[in-house]
């Protein structure tokens, strides 16, 4: 089985779409995220690794903090009250429906994706890191990964093979057990 980015054809259509959806999500700049992502495999569970904790904020609720601190900036914050603002006033889109179908769920999705993806996977075992990659994976079925973050508790798997996309991780683990 190959495995590929999500559209292999063209690296300008998987730029654009990552850029489209991180915008729409939380006006993040595509290309920062992208050097962090690969700051984070370079050097894992470091002091240069973006998502890891800096020694002082290893408790998970700091540890989360620390994380989101290094991602949001002002002019972000800036923005999307702005467009709180236009949906609300200009648009009329009812306030309980902005903080229920948006806000709420970008606030608890950056929660899932440190807990799931950061946390669970690069928290130092009492053993310590038994790989090059400081992370382990939570080989939960099938339903309950893509549930709890789009499978990025095959977080071994992720940094063995990052081009791989993340619908084809289970499949990535299962081949590697079966080795």
């Amino acid at each position: 089985m190959a495995f590929s980015e999500t559209y292999p054809q063209s690296a300008k259509v998987n730029h654009f779409l990552g850029s489209l959806a991180v915008t729409c999500y939380g006006l993040f700049s595509y290309r920062e995220l992208l050097e962090k992502h690969w700051l984070h495999h370079r050097y894992p569970a470091s002091d240069q690794d973006p998502d890891f904790h800096d020694g002082e904020h290893n408790h998970p609720v700091r540890w989360y903090f620390y994380f989101i601190s290094r991602y949001w900036k002002w002019k972000q914050l800036i923005g999307l009250t702005l467009v709180y603002i236009l949906l609300h006033h200009i648009l009329h889109v009812p306030q309980n429906n902005l903080t229920l179908f948006w806000v709420a769920p970008s606030v608890l999705s950056s929660v899932q994706l440190f807990y799931f993806g950061t946390f669970l996977t690069h928290n130092e075992p009492s053993e310590g890191f038994k790989n090059s990659h400081r992370a382990r994976t939570n080989p939960l079925p099938i339903f309950w990964s893509f549930i709890t973050c789009y499978h990025f508790g095959y977080h071994e798997e992720h940094h063995e093979h990052p081009s791989v996309a993340w619908w084809q991780l289970p499949t990535v683990h299962r081949l590697h057990r079966s080795c």
